[in-house]
């Protein structure tokens, strides 16, 4: 199972980035996937998560309204697009999945794929 984040960068704030999580190695269709965020002197929070089957979607409520979680099935990748940065949105943003991995909410659960990281800095 390999995930590979990509698609982070420095904006200002107000600016867009829009993240890719690239998959191999399992079946990507049958796996709900998750974006997850830290921030320095902070705890890792989920910020966005999508289904299998690519309903219902989360989003953590600061996000909400400007940011969009979308899956493409076909080349097995999970997109964050980010409008409407701002500096709190700074962090290492991280994509990850588990067999047992369920997108319901913000709940951590210990998943065992990860994606390798990728940095997103706003400047106000």
């Amino acid at each position: 199972v390999q995930l590979q984040a990509s698609g982070g960068g420095f904006v200002q704030a107000g600016g867009s980035l829009r993240l890719s999580c690239a998959a191999s190695g399992f079946a990507f269709e049958r796996f709900d996937i998750g974006w997850f965020r830290q921030a320095p002197g902070k705890e890792r929070e989920t910020v966005s998560c999508v289904s299998a089957d690519d309903e219902d979607p989360y989003y953590t409520d600061s996000v909400k309204g400007r940011f969009t979680i979308s899956r493409d099935n076909a080349i097995n990748t999970v997109y964050l697009q980010m409008n409407s940065l701002s500096p709190e949105d700074t962090a290492v943003y991280y994509c990850a999945t588990d067999t047992f991995y369920y997108c319901s909410g913000p709940e951590l659960y210990d998943l065992n794929y990860w994606g390798q990281g990728t940095q997103v800095t706003v400047s106000s």
